[in-house]
């Protein structure tokens, strides 16, 4: 297990890297919006419960032996409805949070501003986690390794950088 993770969690880490570096170019943006400001840890925190959710479900259907990668597989699509549901649903609440927050500390962002910034990146995050959650199951598997072991780490770091990106992103058509 050390041999397969240690070279594994290295490449993640300069992911985690270029994602404080992306990070970093927007803090104008958030110093000046206490409620985004709140959005970027949440969204990053959700993002990666979200996959260890989805991960932990596919790898513990792959070693019962009811996993089949197909799209027409009636476990993956209620998984992945469930995911999404309840991505949908924490960001919605995340949303009206971040913006009362944000009030109390002086922002001037609206409700409806901060709501859409999180509902929309946090489906489509959510879309994305779904995604790449099946990928790394399936890959780990034809690799030959335990995906209990290596789906996690690669699906919260991956989604880390991506959840900062498309965060930025939705704020840039928003705002």
């Amino acid at each position: 297990m050390v041999l397969t993770m240690v070279p594994l969690l290295a490449g993640l880490s300069v992911l985690q890297m270029v994602s404080g570096s992306v990070l970093e170019s927007f803090e104008e943006v958030l110093l000046a919006n206490p409620a985004l400001l709140i959005l970027v840890p949440v969204q990053i925190g959700t993002a990666g419960n979200l996959g260890s959710i989805m991960c932990s479900r596919l790898s513990t259907q792959l070693h019962l032996g009811t996993f089949e990668f197909a799209v027409d597989n009636p476990s993956i699509r209620s998984n992945s409805g469930a995911i999404i549901g309840l991505g949908v649903t924490v960001f919605a609440l995340v949303g009206v949070a971040a913006w009362a927050i944000g009030r109390a500390l002086g922002g001037t962002l609206g409700l409806v501003e901060v709501l859409t910034i999180s509902l929309v990146s946090g489906t489509l995050l959510a879309v994305f986690v779904v995604v790449v959650s099946l990928i790394a199951v399936s890959t780990s598997y034809r690799l030959g390794y335990n995906p209990d072991d290596t789906t996690i780490p690669v699906v919260t770091n991956v989604c880390d950088i991506t959840g900062v990106l498309i965060l930025f992103a939705v704020i840039t058509v928003v705002l």
